[in-house]
């Protein structure tokens, strides 16, 4: 069962829309922490996918990150949505969304 912390890092990321990413920083950010790492935690055990689009959320250098069923199937959902990746790296000027 999800912890409340976990459950609001699922609701956050439901709002990221398709074509679109954001980074941990930016996700834990948005939480009012600094604990990026606490984020990756809940997303990496998302019991939610893909309803909670967990392949959204990237490292701040805009590499890929982790992903429960493997980067190589990050990779391919993001590119399924529209985003480029170019030497495994996303342009976040390009593709960034950022919470309100």
């Amino acid at each position: 069962m999800p912890t409340p912390f976990q459950e609001k890092v699922y609701l956050l990321t439901k709002e990221i829309p398709r074509g679109k990413v954001t980074t941990y920083k930016l996700l834990a950010e948005s939480l009012n922490t600094k604990a990026y790492r606490a984020v990756g935690q809940a997303l990496k055990h998302n019991p939610y996918a893909p309803v909670v689009p967990c392949h959204r959320v990237i490292n701040s250098d805009g590499s890929l990150g982790g992903f429960a069923f493997g980067r190589k199937r990050k990779m391919e959902l993001l590119k399924k949505e529209g985003i480029l990746i170019k030497k495994n790296k996303i342009n976040l000027f390009h593709y960034q969304f950022s919470f309100k």
